[in-house]
């Protein structure tokens, strides 16, 4: 497993790892000579995500947060006492993982396609964990 360190910046961002992961990734390819796979994404936190959406258009992001706001506002009466309970609640509708296919020795990943870490309860330190499961032929 290998564990990578994010630190964000805001309140709630979303920021694009892509080219960290995607360069991890196949170095451990090569390393390991993995032909198939699933490699499987994981975010340990219950105020932040990651998601997989378009990466070329810059405001697709921007929408996607400020429809979690509008529609999970920070301002709403929660039952949390902490405060952050929009955060929570953010994270869960992102979600804490996604996965990605090993396919003849390279990652399947799609032209228009980013890898976003989602910040819900920032500034903070937190840990993306990658796991690469190796298909045995």
């Amino acid at each position: 497993m290998i564990e990578i360190n994010i630190t964000t910046k805001n309140k709630q961002e979303f920021i694009d790892i892509t080219e960290k992961v995607i360069s991890t990734i196949e170095n451990e390819i090569q390393k390991h000579n993995i032909s198939e796979g699933i490699v499987v994404l994981y975010v340990p936190h219950t105020t932040a995500g990651c998601l997989i959406n378009e990466n070329a258009d810059p405001a697709v992001k921007k929408d996607i947060i400020e429809f979690l706001e509008s529609h999970v506002p920070k301002d709403k009466k929660y039952h949390h006492i902490e405060g952050n309970a929009d955060a929570h609640i953010k994270a869960s509708i992102v979600g804490n993982s996604v996965a990605l296919i090993i396919s003849n020795k390279k990652l399947v990943f799609g032209s228009w396609q980013g890898i976003f870490f989602c910040e819900f309860d920032g500034p903070r330190t937190r840990k993306l964990f990658i796991q690469i499961i190796n298909k045995v032929t």
